[in-house]
């Protein structure tokens, strides 16, 4: 049985720390937009919202050229908030649950197959590999780990920007995502090989993994 579950990806902010002049939603990997990345392995989900905000125009037309069933929703104050605020505002009359994306965010194929197989709440991270990372502090219940907390300092894990939670908890903020799922924490964690782009380093190490076929730097498999 499907899942019911709504999509927002959050494409408002401006990409300052990045320098490049463009939102990150329309940086291009490997001569595609991110955004245009996310799409394609969200082909199945019936129920996607895009939040804009900076350079909103271009992010609309570029969705609009690859789908035409989208939702994009505003985020005005996108100068002044976060990308909780950004999904709060897209999670009026959402399915049970959401799935939050960041739009400057590589996902593995693979990572995302198993995201949308999940029908149960999740807070995911991976290995550090960003320049400055929010970390996940988990604990273990038997053969399930969980999120206790998010920290600058302290963890095994990267918080990726990636979670699904149900749609009534994620209704209001003005912060981070994060900061929506705090107050909700532990909750199950899943980990994932994805790669965000917040400065120059990490967009050319997102170029690199891409153009290693996603594998990771030094192996010779798919792991």
């Amino acid at each position: 049985m499907a899942v019911s579950r709504t999509v927002i990806i959050s494409c408002a902010g401006m990409g300052n720390r990045l320098g490049l002049g463009t939102t990150k939603a329309l940086l291009e990997i490997d001569g595609r937009p991110l955004i245009i990345r996310h799409l394609e392995m969200l082909d199945q989900e019936s129920d996607v919202r895009v939040v804009v905000g900076y350079q909103a125009e271009a992010v609309i037309e570029t969705v609009r050229k690859y789908r035409n069933d989208i939702l994009f929703v505003f985020n005005h104050q996108y100068r002044e908030t976060g990308t909780g605020a950004s999904v709060a505002l897209a999670a009026k009359y959402a399915g049970r649950f959401i799935l939050s994306l960041d739009g400057d965010l590589l996902v593995h194929p693979k990572d995302m197959e198993k995201i949308l197989a999940c029908d149960h709440e999740f807070v995911s991270g991976g290995e550090p590999v960003t320049d400055d990372p929010w970390l996940l502090q988990t604990y273990k219940e038997g053969e399930n780990e969980f999120v206790r907390s998010f920290s600058k300092t302290r963890g095994v894990y990267e918080w990726n920007g990636i979670t699904q939670m149900k749609s009534c908890k994620m209704q209001e903020g003005t912060g981070h995502v994060f900061q929506l799922v705090e107050p909700y924490l532990p909750v199950p964690f899943l980990k994932l090989r994805t790669r965000e782009i917040d400065t120059v380093n990490d967009y050319e190490r997102a170029l690199a993994w891409v153009k290693n076929d996603f594998k990771e730097s030094g192996t010779l498999e798919n792991r």
